[in-house]
């Protein structure tokens, strides 16, 4: 019989959102008069942008004609929607990069579990505790760790707790880490890192000789003009950092899939030899090995992100949802709650009452308030005692739960 990869057997029980969504299912199934109010998942609710839809709209009648068919595009990316990524996230605010430095994927989901397939299985990851689960499962996978300890850590793993003892600021690896996970605005507490505190991440990899592996996914919620949007804003970070982004969160792309990722070429590893190699051969290796590009639809949806008309929309989007954030900070806040986050990205991390532990706090919100959150525990073992919300609901729905858990 054919063996299987047992390192899957070393995750735990199940992917946190299947979780929640299993007991959210059983709790409709027996109350199915019961109207639930989903802030869990991070996925947007408002359509598409006009001129975002009207982009792919064109884009498919072109592929009815013999003139304007496309088959299969470069798998990096079409030109002209890499030139407009450059110019907007990039060039404008002083980085430059060459085209192919950029790599447009499916999501920044695929990207982050797909990267470590680049890095030697003998690299040591650290990871923000509490952390978006994927970084971590992923590893898990790949035999990059040991088991999972009673703690909820991974052995070979080094965690760098974020919690509100340090203010959410997690220290330096307190091990030698050759590859460190970071995301900014985090997911899960909302919260940003500074320009004075990246620059010391930058000068922290130099130093060590680590990797970065910089999660920018929610960089368009940034509402203070001080918190730097690129991690390639800090002088030296081309040489030791990687960075994910998404129009998912951005553009409202969950369900249209359109990323990207940016590997500068003075970002180098090296062999058991002591050779020097560059990540971005690597990765244009495997990318072109094993994906064959986002549809041109889809590309030329994203391209009319960056056009003017499309920037006003999406904006307005996202002022949308910070509005949101705003008044489930306000409310829980004004209810008694400790609430941090929500300033600065679209997520709202609190600590739960009673000390009630994170599930115990998701079963009593659904069955109390039939109000579905995220519980922190299931961002990893620091997560504990903590809930996140999410602000991507419809704006009824939030503040009808805010009245909800103000009653309860």
């Amino acid at each position: 019989m054919t063996q299987i990869n047992e390192n899957y057997l070393k995750l735990k029980a199940g992917y946190l959102f299947p979780e929640i969504g299993r007991r959210v299912k059983a709790y409709s199934e027996a109350n199915p008069n019961q109207r639930i109010i989903r802030l869990g998942i991070g996925d947007v609710t408002l359509p598409l942008a006009p001129t975002i839809v009207n982009a792919m709209v064109d884009a498919a009648k072109e592929m009815g004609t013999s003139s304007g068919f496309h088959g299969y595009g470069p798998e990096q990316g079409y030109s002209s929607l890499l030139q407009k990524i450059i110019e907007h996230d990039y060039t404008k605010r002083g980085v430059t990069l060459s085209e192919d430095e950029v790599f447009v994927s499916d999501g920044s989901k695929c990207d982050c579990g797909n990267i470590q397939e680049i890095f030697s299985l003998d690299s040591k990851i650290a990871v923000v505790d509490p952390v978006y689960p994927v970084y971590v499962d992923t590893n898990v996978m790949a035999g990059r760790t040991g088991e999972v300890k009673e703690s909820g850590h991974y052995a070979n793993i080094v965690y760098m707790p974020a919690t509100e003892a340090n203010s959410f600021e997690p220290d330096f690896p307190k091990e030698k880490a050759d590859i460190i996970y970071l995301c900014y605005p985090n997911n899960p507490t909302g919260m940003v890192a500074s320009k004075a505190r990246l620059t010391e991440w930058v000068n922290f990899a130099k130093k060590t000789g680590s990797i970065i592996l910089y999660d920018s996914a929610y960089e368009a919620f940034i509402q203070d003009p001080a918190i730097p949007k690129s991690i390639y804003e800090i002088p030296g970070a081309k040489e030791v950092a990687m960075e994910f982004r998404s129009f998912s969160k951005t553009a409202g792309f969950t369900g249209t899939r359109c990323a990207y990722l940016v590997i500068p070429k003075e970002l180098k590893g090296k062999t058991s030899k002591g050779e020097e190699v560059s990540f971005n051969s690597l990765w244009s290796r495997r990318h072109t090995t094993k994906f064959n590009g986002v549809s041109y639809i889809t590309q030329k949806g994203a391209e009319a992100v960056f056009s003017p008309q499309g920037q006003i929309e999406i904006k307005e989007q996202i002022a949308y949802y910070m509005e949101n954030a705003r008044l489930i900070r306000e409310g829980l806040s004004a209810s008694g709650y400790s609430v941090f986050g929500g300033q600065n990205a679209p997520y709202i991390w609190l600590k739960t009452p009673r000390n009630l532990k994170s599930w115990e706090f998701f079963d009593e919100l659904l069955n109390k308030a039939q109000i579905v959150g995220t519980p922190g525990s299931g961002f990893g073992p620091a997560g504990e005692g903590y809930f996140r919300l999410s602000a991507f609901g419809k704006r009824e729905d939030v503040i009808s739960a805010i009245e909800r858990i103000q009653k309860m």
